[in-house]
Order: structure tokens, then C-alpha cells, then sequence
């Protein structure tokens, strides 16, 4: 097992702010990435990687009138592993509910949004990785667009979820975008594990931002470690910064 890159404080903001790499990644439209008569389909290893990894191509796709389907794949309940204040039991109630409001925050139409909940235990999807990549390919048409979190992010169910979902895409036919999440803690602006050829950035407006951090303030739970056992949140603030760039990342 290769070890766990998502370790300390991580790369600092101003690295990425201050790259002349990151500034001349080639731009693409929410309109390119999802054409009219396309569905886009967000796969969302637990409940915040959807607002997290493209909460601004959220707001564009609403906009826009695209359909969205969203596949959450764990109920995210395993994030405080040990803490008497967030046990399983309550987390697994809570981090639905927080993806939810945050959705709601970014304005996308709940009525009328299609949100599966796959019910894979949070941490452990790389055991069950055939079993998810049939669970995707039996909502999957040739025509969707698919997001979903890059096969390398460094978390190990992000890179189970983003390989099943590049096996369940090839196999029907559709088109995959992956998504950079806890990249941006590890990497560095010309780090060569990262495909940078293949990255595109979506412009985000400072009103874009402003809600996708509006958004990002709904999850709680994971904003809030447990000092009691020691443990730190685990979207601290310079985590959140980070992920609060004028711009989203896909690799095409």
C-alpha cells in the first residue's frame, strides 16, 4: 500500500496563486464540458466532494438547465474515526443533510435533482470497487458527462471512485472529466505526478466563489475536528482555501 500523501498543512496557497504553470492552463466553458442535450453526471465519493471538487461547475450547469445527476457513494460517516461527538452513527445522518443545504446554497434545484445515495461503507470502496463500477454503469447513458474525482487524488476511496467511474464510463460509452480534490494539499504547481497536460480551467466569478464558500460552510461535521481526541477537522482553513481558487481544475 502506497503511504498517505494527505498529511500536515500541504502545499501553501500562495504557491498555487503565485505559479505562472497554473496561470496559463488552457481555459473551457461549462458549455463545451457539457453540451446542450447532455446530462452531467457528479459522482461524489462522500458527501461534500461534490461542492468541494466543482461546486462552481455546479452553479454554471444550474445556470445553464443542464440535468444532474449526483451519485453520492458513501454517507461520508467514517471522518471522525474514535469521537464520541461525531460517532458513525450520527455522521452518517448529518453529512447527507449537510450536502443538502450546501446544494441548496449554491442554488441548485433540489425538487428536481437525481441523487442516488450508493450506501458503500466511507473508506473502504476500493474493496468493492467491481461491485461500484456496476452499481455506475446501470445509471449511465452514452450521451452523459461524468465527473468524478481523479484516480490518483491521493485519498484512497476518491481514487476507487474515480477508477470504477472511468471503467463504468468506457463501458457505456459516455464522457469522463476527473477532478483534482486533496491534489492541491500534495502536489505543487509543476509536480509531474499530476497530468497537467491534460488539465483545463473553468473560470470561476468572485460571485461564483462566494457561494461555493457559502456552500463549503454547510459541512459541520467537517469543519469541526474533536479536540477532546485530538483530532483536527478535516476541512481546516487552509484546507477550504485552497479549494477556493477564481478557478475549477478537470483533467480532460
Amino acid at each position: 500500500m502506497k503511504p498517505n500523501p494527505i498529511v500536515g498543512q500541504g502545499t501553501p496557497l500562495y504557491q498555487w496563486q503565485a505559479s505562472s504553470h497554473m496561470a496559463q492552463l488552457a481555459h473551457i466553458s461549462i458549455e463545451q464540458l457539457v453540451p446542450e442535450g447532455h446530462r452531467a453526471v457528479i459522482i461524489a465519493p462522500h458527501p461534500d466532494d461534490e461542492v468541494l471538487g466543482c461546486g462552481g461547475l455546479l452553479q454554471g450547469l444550474a445556470m445553464l438547465g443542464r440535468p444532474i445527476q449526483l451519485i453520492s457513494v458513501t454517507d461520508g460517516s467514517a471522518s471522525h474515526p474514535g469521537s464520541r461527538r461525531w460517532p458513525v452513527e450520527r455522521l452518517s445522518v448529518v453529512r447527507p443533510q449537510e450536502s443538502a443545504q450546501a446544494l441548496h446554497r449554491l442554488g441548485l434545484p433540489l425538487h428536481s435533482l437525481k441523487w442516488l445515495r450508493a450506501g458503500f461503507a466511507d473508506s473502504q470502496v476500493a474493496a468493492r470497487e467491481e461491485q461500484l463500477c456496476t452499481f455506475i454503469q446501470r445509471y449511465l447513458k452514452p450521451t452523459d458527462v461524468v465527473f468524478t474525482t481523479w484516480r490518483e487524488d491521493g485519498h484512497c476511496d476518491h481514487e476507487a471512485v474515480g477508477r470504477a467511474s472511468a471503467k463504468a464510463t468506457r463501458a457505456v460509452g459516455a464522457t469522463l472529466y476527473e477532478l483534482p480534490v486533496w491534489t492541491w494539499h500534495w502536489a505543487t504547481p509543476e509536480d509531474r505526478q499530476v497530468p497537467w497536460d491534460r488539465a483545463r480551467k473553468i473560470l470561476l466569478t468572485p460571485e461564483t466563489v462566494a457561494r461555493k464558500r457559502h456552500a463549503i460552510h454547510a459541512f459541520a461535521s467537517q469543519l469541526e475536528g474533536d479536540p477532546q481526541i485530538g483530532l483536527p477537522p478535516v476541512l481546516a482553513p487552509y484546507v477550504v482555501e485552497r479549494l477556493l481558487q477564481p478557478f475549477e481544475v478537470v483533467f480532460v
